[in-house]
């Protein structure tokens, strides 16, 4: 059966990555996790794949092993409904922490409260409080 699953690709971050962020969400677990070893071919003990649950929600990562001209892009970003203002709050402080601001905090109409931030991993968050 096919099943599709957001792919994150990082640039010798993603063990990092995916620990924060398991670290966030209830009900997440790191699934599987293989390291390149000393014959490669990315750098020994980089990500060569893991895949994680964040809320229940299964995602996969790698360390690239090729250098890109490109990385993580706003366009593209993983949306979180959140249930509290507590949660909100908490989220966009940590997410925030070490990247930065696309849209603060704040009533936009659409939502009661909604932020969009990118973490210090490239990686963009929408978070909603409706």
């Amino acid at each position: 059966m096919q099943k599709i699953h957001t792919f994150l690709m990082f640039d010798g971050q993603a063990e990092e990555a995916m620990n924060f962020y398991v670290s966030l969400f209830p009900n997440s677990e790191v699934l599987t996790l293989a390291h390149y070893g000393p014959e490669g071919p990315g750098a020994e003990g980089t990500v060569m794949h893991a895949a994680f649950t964040l809320n229940g929600q299964e995602y996969m990562c790698i360390d690239s092993n090729i250098k890109h001209d490109f990385t993580f892009t706003p366009a593209i970003s993983l949306y979180v409904n959140c249930s509290s203002e507590e949660e909100i709050d908490t989220l966009y402080a940590k997410l925030a922490e070490g990247g930065g601001a696309l849209m603060p905090l704040g009533s936009y109409g659409f939502s009661r409260k909604f932020g969009w931030v990118v973490d210090r991993f490239g990686v963009a968050w929408q978070l909603n409080f409706a």
